[in-house]
This record gives structure tokens, sequence and C-alpha cells, in this order.
């Protein structure tokens, strides 16, 4: 179904049923919420955004510190449950909600740093002795639609700033990933959040679009950019906070330390088996080192161990279903047929994948033109490190990219030239840090995340002027 799909009359026995998708065991459940269900929770919403407003920052620091505190007695309940309901390793599940903690913690600080200012009215010859203060409030009930891959640390990215900036937030989770985003809220309600503060919808594309439709002051998407496009129709003249995914490049230049970038390259991209929206996509690797790069590359992607996503020694699991595995190979196999080589990978189950390598990929193929979600790293040798900018902004995406070097000329030719939100030295463009802007431009998105920015931007500005 299409996030232009109108949404269904539900009745009480409608469900989503979680199956893991490494062996296809059901987790559990959760029951879609009617069209009528969305709007009476964005009417609640409304009232409890209205009490909300006038709360301190020191109320609303305490109150995503206690969250935060919850979340952390039932990190391994939380974790497990990630890891069950979308294939996360174990310990990529653990660290998610590790994160997912520190995120609601900086959240709370930057309650207390949303700063307005003051500015005189008398500019010009003539002007009044008056001044402007200018302050930011809270705009009211944000609308949160969240993806599968980080259910948790993204789902506070949008819920901690909400907070923090004095709204109310009404969160609608992946029907591929809903429990352990389900667990949050609970905990954020025995943390004392008042449950019409914080709550929660379940359900697919209609359910979003219905949230979209519904009478929100704010929606944050993170997800496809189709699926954004169809939103921000849904929504009107709603602003709108949307994260589209990327299709990120490393680059490795003829001076990079090596191991470093291949330790890199293979790290951030068989992380949640490819399925991370600033992963390591395309890998462009100057002719000067290819060969030796590629070797170093190959050994750090042989060492990579695949398996049960439950077992700590498992570094790289499954892909979220059979639908998206089938897509992943038919990328992959398209690409070699239009004359790239598989150097590693190819063997594909139900769901889960070897680690793929493809060399040679025509720019013009689908693994190298759209976004992959899927353990495949793309590689083209390159001699002009102008063209390969050109081809990295030819594809339209813009969210991060890396560059291993110390060549300062080539440093400031890549973060002038390249259009993307974030250029990352001697490091990939998965590199994130959760108080820093986030996001990317042209089909990657529209407005920034990063728990700082993210709370002025869920914030209204007001002037007043005496």
């Amino acid at each position: 179904m299409t996030l232009s799909a109108k949404l269904a009359p539900t009745g009480a026995n409608d469900s989503v049923t979680v199956c893991n998708p490494y062996d296809g065991a059901v987790v559990g459940h959760v029951a879609v919420t009617s069209r009528a269900g969305i709007g009476a929770a964005v009417a609640r919403a409304a009232v409890a955004a209205e009490a909300f407003r006038f709360s301190t920052p020191h109320e609303r620091r305490t109150l995503l510190n206690a969250i935060a505190d919850r979340m952390a007695g039932e990190a391994e309940r939380l974790a497990q449950t990630v890891s069950a309901e979308m294939g996360k390793t174990i310990t990529e599940a653990r660290n998610e909600i590790r994160r997912a903690q520190n995120t609601l913690r900086l959240s709370g600080d930057a309650a207390t740093f949303l700063d307005g200012e003051v500015m005189h009215c008398g500019i010009v010859e003539g002007g009044v002795d008056r001044q402007a203060v200018v302050t930011l409030v809270p705009t009211g009930v944000v609308g949160a639609i969240t993806p599968f891959n980080y259910p948790v640390n993204l789902l506070c990215h949008k819920l901690g700033p909400a907070l923090a900036a004095g709204n109310a937030i009404v969160v609608k989770p992946s029907p591929k990933a809903p429990l352990a985003a389900q667990m949050l809220v609970e905990l954020c309600h025995q943390a004392g959040a008042p449950r019409d503060l914080i709550q929660i919808v379940h359900g697919g594309a209609g359910v979003a679009i219905a949230l979209a439709e519904a009478p929100i002051d704010l929606l944050s998407f993170t997800g496809g950019a189709a699926a954004g496009l169809a939103l921000k129709r849904a929504s009107g003249l709603v602003r709108c906070l949307m994260e589209l995914g990327g299709n990120d490049p490393l680059f490795v230049m003829p001076d990079a330390d090596l191991p470093a970038a291949a330790r890199t390259a293979v790290g951030q991209r068989y992380e949640i088996a490819g399925q991370s929206c600033a992963a390591v996509k395309k890998l462009y690797v100057h002719e000067a080192i290819a060969e030796e790069f590629t070797e170093i590359l190959l050994a750090h992607v042989d060492a990579v161990v695949v398996g049960d996503p439950a077992d700590p020694a498992t570094v790289m699991g499954p892909v979220i279903d059979a639908d998206a595995a089938a897509e992943v190979e038919a990328r992959i196999a398209a690409a070699c047929q239009a004359g790239a080589t598989l150097l590693r990978g190819g063997r594909r189950g139900a769901t889960g994948f070897d680690p793929v390598v493809v060399a040679d990929v025509d720019p013009a193929s689908l693994l190298m033109r759209e976004e992959t979600f899927g353990p495949v790293l793309s590689m083209r040798r390159f001699a002009d490190l102008g063209a390969a900018v050109d081809e990295v902004n030819a594809a339209g995406f813009g969210l991060q990219a890396g560059v291993f070097t110390n060549d300062h000329r080539a440093i400031r030719d890549l973060t002038r030239r390249l259009r993307v939100g974030g250029v990352m030295i001697n490091e990939g463009p998965d590199f994130r840090a959760e108080h820093v802007p986030f996001g990317g431009v042209r089909k990657s998105g529209l407005g920034r995340e990063g728990v700082r920015i993210a709370t002025r931007e869920m914030s209204e500005t007001k002037v007043v002027i005496d």
C-alpha cells in the first residue's frame, strides 16, 4: 500500500502482527488506530498542549530526565524488543537504547537554552524608541512518524525536542517495528508525563496520512522521499520537518589511512544490514590506491559474522522483510548485468545476505542512483575528484558524505561543492552526534534534527514590541 492510499475503516479486531525478520517468529501485536481514534488523540493532545505550554524549562528538563531514568531501568528489555522486532543485532540494539537516553537528556538541557533576543526598533533616523522582544514559544501538537530502523532513538529525536519546546506529541511508529515505541510511551507515562501529552497511534500508510491530515501544528517525519511527498501534500500548510534518507558517498583519497577507511566503510555499511539513512552506500576510491584498498576492504568484509541477531557474536543480522531482500537482490542483479563485478556476497536467504561488494557500478543503475536499504557496498574508481563530486550531486540526494584524506585542498573542494547537509572528515557519512544538526538538502529532506536545532524548529517565533 502506498502512502497515498485511503485509510480503510478499522474495526475492534484490526491489528498488526509483528514478526522477527530472522526466523519469522511472532513477536507481538498492536491494534490499528481508526481515523476517528486518530482525531480523538489529536484533540486530546491539543488540550494537553495548551496546559503544557506554560511549563517552565526546569519542569521540562525534569520530565525528560525522568523518562531517561525509566529507560535506563528497562534498557535490556527495550534492546531485546528492538532486536526481536526488526532484526538489529543485540549489540546494535543495546547501543541504540544507550544513545536514546542521551538524546532525551540532551533535549532536557536544550529546554534551558531556548533563548530569544532583544532588538531595538530605532534603526533609522526618526525611528521610534521601542524594543522588540523576540521569544520562542511552543508550536502545539507535533505529529511524529518514525521508521523501523532506529525505532527508539529516532522517536526520541522527535519526542525530546517536542517536549523541550513545550509541545504535545502524537507518535506513529512503523508497523514493522512498533513494539519498542509502545514500550517507550508507556515508560513516559510511568515517569509522570500526562497521558494526553504523549500518545501513540498504530498502523500503516493510511494511518500516517490520517495523522498528517489531522489538525496537528507540526509534522515530523523520517522515511523515504516518496512517502514524505505524500505526507507533505496531505498536511497542507502545516510546517514539516522531514529526514528523507540519502545515497551517501565515502571518498578515499591517495593519502588516506587505508585500514581506517576500510574499517569505517565496512562498519557503517553493514550496520543493521545496511538499513541506515546515512550509511556508506557509495564508495569512491582513487585509482592510485584502488587495488591496495580493495584488498584491505575485502579482508574486513570477510570478517563480518552473519547470523542470529540475538547472538552477541553476530555482527550483521537480516534486512527487515522478504520484500526488502528481494528488492536489494534485484538491484544487485541489474547492476551486474550492466557490467558491474560482484566481488563478495550474492548469497541470499529469506531475509539475510552475506555482505555484498560490487565494483565498477554504472552510476545510472538503481544500485547507485537510488538509496539501497541493504548490505551492499557499491564501488567506483575515480581519477578526477571534481567529476566524482559532480556524479554524486547529479543523483539528487544530499544527506551526508565522508572523505578520508589530509589534503586540505581536497577537503576544501569537497566541502564547498558537495550538495549535502554534512561532510565528515576522516570519518564516514553515518557519523552523528545527538546534539549536532543532522539532515539533508534536495531529495534528502526539509529542516534539521539534532536536539538543539530541533527544539527551535519545533517552536514558533513571537515578537512583542514595547
